[in-house]
């Protein structure tokens, strides 16, 4: 359980962290199949990937504990330092300063926390995190930066949505399925993991909450002189699911682009938002979303600055039905 007063929950806050989505990344592509950002950056990624592990030891082994444990390594768990502006580099930053004997501890209980049977024999040298840094900026500048902008845009749809639901309802809605294990317990606590352990007391500066998003994903940071940070799998990431044939006969109704847009807004989204995450300019999603409302199957909300669509009913309806084709 993290345990939380009512100073704790006012402070708590959304955050981004560009090192998470890397590790969420590389369990990933270490994985034959997974729920990938897009099944097609798994397979275009997977195989360069393996052979730059196969040319590190190093690299290999740490790869290999940390895609087959429930307990990982303290020195890649640091929380986001800068809110929604974290920056990969200062993350970097952060891992690189983990003491060795730090690094140490962690991977021994992370060894003892793996389903399969690992070993530490490629555990050698020194400067491990420093050491851990640079794999996780290559996979970062190899496979992740490209697709950046995107999943960036993704992730700030999520923490829009849950923003909205907390300034409506409260954080209990907020966090309401946030992962798969995850749920508000009482007035006070919030249930990270179903695995036995001790509770965690949230400070008075409160916890922040970290959108990644593999959908699978989820752990818990935590840092001497930092927050604790719930990493969680964010909605509407990935290819919607709906069936192909459904797709074809949604998009000879209301147009190709327009029936991709409809299936995005599962979660709601602005007009930039879209146009990152579909990769293209703000005009031609922009014309897009305006026919879309003008048929009833879209409307709007504004919130602070940001204006969001989201579908109504109908295109719940039209949407829902494509995905049942």
């Amino acid at each position: 359980m993290l345990r939380l007063d009512s100073l704790a929950l006012s402070r708590s806050r959304f955050a981004l962290s560009p090192f998470a989505e890397t590790l969420a990344a590389i369990v990933q592509l270490a994985r034959p199949a997974a729920e990938s950002w897009h099944p097609e950056w798994h397979a275009r990624h997977r195989t360069e990937f393996h052979a730059r592990l196969r040319a590190d030891p190093y690299a290999r082994g740490l790869v290999a504990l940390i895609s087959a444990t429930k307990w990982l390594p303290d020195h890649l768990v640091v929380p986001p330092g800068g809110g929604m502006d974290t920056t990969l580099e200062s993350e970097l930053a952060d891992v690189a300063r983990v003491p060795d004997e730090v690094v140490a501890e962690g991977l021994r209980m992370s060894l003892a926390h793996s389903w399969e049977d690992r070993h530490l024999d490629w555990f050698t040298g020194r400067d491990h995190g420093a050491r851990a840094a640079e794999l996780f900026r290559e996979v970062w500048d190899t496979h992740l930066a490209a697709d950046w902008p995107a999943r960036r845009a993704a992730l700030q749809r999520d923490v829009t949505h849950r923003a909205g639901l907390l300034a409506a309802h409260g954080w209990p809605r907020a966090l309401h399925l946030m992962n798969r294990r995850s749920a508000w317990v009482g007035s006070d606590a919030i249930r990270f993991s179903d695995r036995p352990g001790p509770d965690r007391t949230v400070g008075a500066d409160g916890m922040l909450f970290v959108p990644v998003s593999a959908r699978g994903s989820s752990w818990l940071c935590q840092a001497p002189g930092r927050p604790y940070a719930l990493v969680y799998p964010a909605r509407g990431t990935g290819v919607p699911g709906a069936a192909p044939g459904g797709d074809r006969a949604l998009a000879r109704l209301i147009g190709t682009g327009r029936a991709v847009i409809l299936r995005h807004l599962d979660t709601p989204a602005t007009t930039s938002e879209l146009a990152a995450l579909l990769d293209q300019s703000v005009g031609t999603v922009g014309g897009h979303l305006a026919v879309l409302r003008e048929a009833g199957l879209l409307d709007r909300t504004r919130l602070g600055r940001r204006v969001l669509y989201h579908r109504t009913p109908l295109g719940d309806h039209l949407a829902d039905g494509a995905a049942g084709a």
